[in-house]
């Protein structure tokens, strides 16, 4: 993959990198509620962009119908019906074998087959698509817990969470090339040492999976590195330890510091002044925040207040690459959400290669 680029440029250099790197090794990406003019509207940019081939699961006339009345093309696009799908039978199988492990079963194999979100899950899981993108209509919970009854988990992950990508051209310090990736803001309240130092390895391979270079992960305190000695700020410098060991003992080409605060790891000119005679450091492309509160309120501060253009959530912990996106999501973030998990599809193998089948 060719190296991002090294400063911010105009336009949403981002997602035309990315789209770059899709033209060269398009994947499939199963959309698990089709029967939405905003995926509809995503799923026909990212074939005229020549990226992605889109899978949309719904009722099939309805698609179409919703397709017509907005003058949109499905072609190249695939439309699956799940009960009428001709791996529904198999799936239904698949199923029924995976209940004879859990403790807990979790009922008629037909009408889970049936619900979108399963199917889509099954699809990635078997290999029938390379990522799934969720979440546009139904609430969260019903798409992550299709997700975390069907798809394996990554071992070594403790549990599942999400990464958001943030763009803004006109913002300053957003990242090093532009790019910010913010963890957790999706599923875990409150991580302890272990869960945040998972979230500050996993996202540190996905960001230099991006960016094609040694990404900053900076983990976030109203402390740094020890003006304050709070218990959460300690756990914070605790869990930055942890994750530094994680990144020897696996020769990983990252870097993580904290605890620090929000300034200094993103402006310069702050991190000068709170930590005088260091040695000049880079804007950091990752944060990871001390909990779920502080991430969801920061993502949505800078959408809805500075303007920037959230893509995600990346679903990370699971052996398939899996994405959400909010209710409140356009078609601009469907689409940008589905272009940044398939380009995580490209090497999902050589990011994770424990995440096999």
């Amino acid at each position: 993959m060719t190296d991002f680029p090294t400063e911010p440029q105009s336009g949403n250099h981002v997602i035309t990198h990315l789209i770059e790197q899709l033209r060269r090794h398009p994947k499939r990406v199963v959309f698990t509620e089709g029967e939405d003019i905003r995926v509809i509207e995503a799923a026909a940019r990212l074939v005229r962009e020549e990226a992605v081939a889109p899978i949309l699961l719904g009722n099939r006339e309805r698609i179409r119908a919703l397709a017509a009345q907005h003058s949109v093309s499905l072609k190249f696009i695939h439309l699956i019906d799940p009960p009428l799908a001709s791996d529904f039978g198999l799936f239904c199988q698949r199923v029924k074998n995976m209940d004879r492990y859990r403790t807990r079963q979790l009922g008629n194999p037909q009408e889970i087959v049936a619900r979108p979100h399963y199917f889509g899950a099954l699809m990635v899981q078997y290999g029938q698509a390379d990522a799934i993108v969720g979440g546009n209509k139904e609430l969260p919970s019903a798409y992550f817990r299709a997700l975390l009854h069907t798809v394996k988990p990554m071992p070594g992950v403790p549990k599942i969470f999400g990464v958001s990508i943030v763009v803004g051209p006109h913002l300053k310090n957003l990242g090093g090339s532009g790019l910010l990736l913010l963890a957790d803001c999706a599923l875990i309240p409150n991580p302890d040492v272990t869960e945040l130092a998972a979230i500050a390895v996993e996202t540190g391979k996905l960001a230099h999976h991006f960016l094609g270079r040694k990404p900053l992960v900076a983990m976030l305190s109203h402390s740094t590195k020890g003006s304050a000695g709070t218990p959460d700020a300690r756990r914070m410098a605790a869990a930055a330890a942890l994750a530094q060991a994680e990144v020897h003992k696996h020769f990983l080409d990252l870097e993580i510091e904290g605890e620090i605060q929000l300034d200094v790891a993103l402006d310069p000119a702050a991190a000068e002044i709170k930590q005088p005679g260091s040695i000049a450091r880079p804007i950091a492309d990752v944060l990871v925040f001390p909990n779920l509160d502080a991430a969801h309120i920061s993502l949505k501060l800078l959408e809805h207040v500075a303007g920037a253009q959230a893509y995600g959530r990346l679903i990370l912990g699971l052996s398939r690459p899996a994405a959400q996106v909010p209710r409140t999501a356009t078609a601009e973030t469907i689409f940008g959400t589905a272009v940044a998990i398939a380009v995580e599809a490209i090497k999902f193998h050589q990011l994770y290669p424990d995440g096999g089948p």
